[in-house]
C-alpha cells in the first residue's frame, strides 16, 4: 500500500486530488496535513485516510510526523495562494509559502527518507512578460511583480538546491490559474459566478470587478489534479513543467460567457479597491511538456468548467 503525505490537505485541490486517487486501480494510506482541522481516520474507495492538524512553520513537529508516516509521495499544496493577500500582507504571505516548503524540504533531508515530492509552483513566477513570449515556455526568464510571485521563485530555486546539493528527488510545477466548484470567492472566477447567481436570484443589482482586461490561462481542477499525479507517476527529477491549457480569455469574455451561460445581462462596475498594484495583463502557458513528456491530456472544456461553478453557487445560494 503506498504512502501518500499531502500537505494543504483541507484546502480547495485537495479534495479533487483524493476523487482522482479514489479512481485509480491501486490501494493508498494518506496522511492529510491541515494548519485548520483534524480529522479521525475514515476510508474511500482504495484510500485509508488519516489527517493532523499541524503548523508547517514548526519543522519540530513537521519532522516527527515525517519520521513516522515515512511517505513515499509528497503533495505539496499547502499555500497562501491569493495574489491580492501577498499585497496586502507581503511579510506573512512571502515567509509562509517559503518557510513551510523549506522546513518540509529540509525535513526529507534530514531523516533520509526515499521520497518524490511535487512542489506546486504558480504562472505568477513568469510576470510581466513579452507578447512575443506568448504562450510561455518553461525556459522563459522569470520577472515575478508580487510578494506571492516571488515566493512562488523562492521555492522553485530552493527545489532546485536540494535537487542538485542533497539528491532530493523533486518535481515542479507551474500551474496556471485552476478553477472548478468549491472554489473560494476571493478567486476572480468564483467571485464572478457567485455575484451572478446572486443577480440571477434578485439579491444583488449588479456585479462589481476589477481590472477585466487582463488575459489569463484557465484550467479545471479535475484536469490539474490529473496532472500532479502525472507528474509524480512519470515527470523527470528536477523538471519544471506548466500546467496549463494553452488559452487565454480576457476576464471581460469570461463574464460573457458567464452570463450568457446564467441566462442573464446585467452591469457590472469597477471596483478600484479589486484593482492590485502591479498586474500581468497577458498570462498563457504552453503545456507541450507534459503532454510529451507525460501523456498527459486536458479533458474538460472550459464552458463545462464555467457551467459547473455556476451550478455550484446556485445550489449554495439556494440552500441558504
Amino acid at each position: 500500500m503506498k504512502r501518500i503525505l499531502i500537505t494543504g490537505f483541507t484546502g480547495f485541490v485537495s479534495k479533487y486530488l483524493l476523487d482522482h486517487l479514489a479512481d485509480i486501480e491501486d490501494n493508498f494510506t494518506i496522511l492529510g496535513l491541515s494548519r485548520s482541522q483534524h480529522f479521525d481516520e475514515f476510508s474511500i474507495k482504495n484510500l485509508t485516510i488519516s489527517v493532523k492538524k499541524v503548523d508547517l512553520n514548526s519543522q519540530h513537529q513537521l519532522k516527527e510526523i515525517l519520521d513516522k508516516f515515512r511517505p513515499e509521495f509528497i503533495y505539496h499544496l499547502a499555500s497562501d495562494s491569493s495574489v491580492s493577500y501577498s499585497w496586502t500582507s507581503p511579510i506573512e504571505s512571502f515567509q509562509n509559502n517559503t518557510n513551510i516548503f523549506l522546513n518540509l524540504v529540509e525535513s526529507v533531508r534530514e531523516l533520509n527518507l526515499r521520497c518524490r515530492i511535487l512542489s506546486v509552483g504558480s504562472s505568477e513566477e513568469y510576470g510581466i512578460v513579452d507578447l512575443k513570449n506568448i504562450p510561455l515556455l518553461e525556459d522563459t526568464p522569470l520577472n515575478p511583480v508580487s510578494p506571492y510571485a516571488v515566493a512562488r521563485v523562492s521555492q522553485e530555486l530552493l527545489s532546485k538546491v536540494y535537487v542538485q546539493g542533497y539528491g532530493l528527488d523533486i518535481v515542479m510545477t507551474r500551474s496556471f490559474n485552476h478553477i472548478g466548484p468549491n472554489q473560494k470567492d476571493n478567486f476572480v472566477i468564483s467571485s464572478f459566478a457567485k455575484q451572478i447567481v446572486k443577480y440571477k436570484l434578485g439579491l444583488v443589482s449588479g456585479i462589481e470587478v476589477g481590472n477585466i482586461n487582463i488575459i489569463r490561462d484557465f484550467l479545471d481542477v479535475r484536469d490539474v489534479v490529473r496532472a500532479y499525479t502525472a507528474l509524480v507517476a512519470t515527470g523527470k527529477e528536477g523538471e519544471v513543467y506548466n500546467i496549463c491549457s494553452n488559452q487565454g480569455y480576457s476576464l471581460k469574455e469570461v463574464i460573457d460567457k458567464m452570463m450568457l451561460i446564467a441566462g442573464i445581462d446585467c452591469e457590472y462596475n469597477v471596483n478600484a479597491n479589486l484593482i492590485r498594484p502591479s498586474d500581468n495583463p497577458i498570462i498563457v502557458g504552453d503545456n507541450a511538456k507534459i503532454k510529451q513528456q507525460c501523456k498527459w491530456e486536458q479533458l474538460i472544456p472550459f464552458d463545462k468548467t464555467l457551467s459547473d461553478i455556476i451550478d455550484y453557487w446556485t445550489f449554495q445560494l439556494k440552500a441558504v
